[in-house]
């Protein structure tokens, strides 16, 4: 059944004006556009002007940034989860969050569809699709790179100018495809296609070179409760302000860059560039000082549970049921992650210095290469015979078969 009235994913960029207009002429439907702050540091003041220009009938824009880092980044940085070793998963972590208000708005204004401007090749369409699947399974979503004829950016500029779409800010955009919010930058597409260039300085925009960054090593403290980070430098801030005021500190040190190739959930590998200065410092800090306060079998336990907590998240699987399971474990986890953690910021590293918490399981008294009076070595003996036994037995047993082997030859 055709859509009568569709709310769209809109960034104002070309992508998505094209999309507008294409929608409205193709389909013949009302069209509503939904743009969310993220802290991608734009300028929106002027975004639902020109939605309305475009076409639209309404335009939504909201301030989702508080949201964001409480309920999404706060979460997947407690569980520890990276994809593949080094994709802290800024962008993937925000699709779940536009989906839910893309319906939400859908079903405030009657709309019996939802649209995005992703193409047909990345992991984004599957994070928006199965995301509004999963919280409204009734709703449409239109893919229109699934379905118009137009292929390439030169073909989108060529439409807008045949249709009137205004270009004004759209004609000068970057070689590279990106996607910014206040977690990261990823840079993907142009030369970056090539897995063996090497990226120009000019690529990055939140990190200083390494080369170029102060000459003097930086020291800085942060405080968590419960896994959350909640102080800088001593200073209590609200969780955008101290991301924000992090990402600044790092950047100018140069820290924060990833190059990696990556196994996209559609089957081909892609090149991602990636700046993340305030999340590399603060996965670095919260996993020391869980380091600290864990005992061994649970910190080693968690450590899978990381890695599948990233493959949901970059699966764009958030609204799942075990995505929510993970969460009671990680939480149950993080009771007694409250401590201060001081790191050194200098040519690109980022490098633990200290960690303190008044649920530390270090103990000096057991741990020191002194004299002390609370550890009896000889008692190490018997742990390492018990431990030991089952390769001292398996040892015995094949001794045993080889003698039988020697005596009948």
């Amino acid at each position: 059944m055709p859509a009568k009235k569709v709310v769209l994913a809109y960034s104002g960029g070309l992508d998505t004006s094209v999309i507008l207009h294409w929608l409205k002429s193709t389909h013949g439907c009302e069209v509503i556009t939904f743009t969310a702050d993220l802290g991608q540091g734009e300028d929106l003041s002027g975004i639902e002007e020109k939605a309305l220009k475009t076409g639209a009938s309404k335009a939504y824009v909201l301030d989702l940034r508080e949201e964001f880092v409480t309920d999404y980044i706060f979460p997947t940085l407690k569980a520890g989860a990276v994809y593949e070793g080094l994709y802290l998963l800024g962008t993937a972590m925000a699709r779940p969050l536009i989906a839910k208000y893309l319906v939400e708005i859908a079903h405030r204004e009657g709309a019996d569809a939802v649209a995005h401007g992703c193409t047909g090749k990345g992991n984004d369409q599957v994070r928006f699709e199965v995301s509004v699947k999963a919280l409204d399974p009734n709703l449409q979503v239109i893919a229109p790179w699934r379905e118009w004829n137009l292929r390439s950016r030169e073909d989108e500029i060529a439409y807008a100018k045949a249709h009137g779409i205004p270009l004004e800010g759209i004609s000068g955009e970057s070689i590279y495809s990106r996607d910014g919010n206040l977690w990261h930058l990823s840079h993907e597409g142009g030369p970056l296609e090539d897995p063996w260039w090497e990226p120009d300085e000019e690529l990055f925009l939140l990190t200083t070179a390494p080369a170029a960054a102060p000459g003097d090593p930086e020291y800085l403290t942060l405080d968590f409760e419960h896994g959350v980070p909640v102080a800088l430098n001593g200073e209590k801030l609200s969780p955008v302000a101290l991301i924000a005021r992090l990402n600044a500190l790092a950047g100018k040190h140069g820290v924060g860059r990833v190059d990696m190739v990556e196994n996209r959930l559609v089957g081909m590998k892609s090149r991602g560039v990636y700046e993340t200065p305030a999340g590399t410092v603060l996965y670095l800090a919260h996993q020391a000082l869980e380091h600290l306060c864990l005992d061994r079998e649970t910190l080693h336990y968690k450590e899978l549970v990381a890695h599948k907590y990233a493959e949901l998240v970059y699966y764009g699987l958030w609204f799942s049921p075990l995505r929510e399971a993970l969460d009671a474990f990680v939480d149950a986890t993080q009771r007694t992650v409250t401590g201060t953690v001081r790191l050194k910021l200098y040519k690109g590293s980022c490098t633990v210095v200290g960690r303190k918490s008044p649920y530390s399981l270090y103990r000096e008294d057991f741990a020191t290469f002194g004299a002390d009076a609370v550890y009896d070595q000889r008692e190490a003996a018997g742990f390492i015979s018990l431990f030991g036994l089952p390769l001292r037995i398996r040892a015995l047993a094949l001794q045993e078969e080889t003698s039988k082997e020697v005596s009948q030859a």
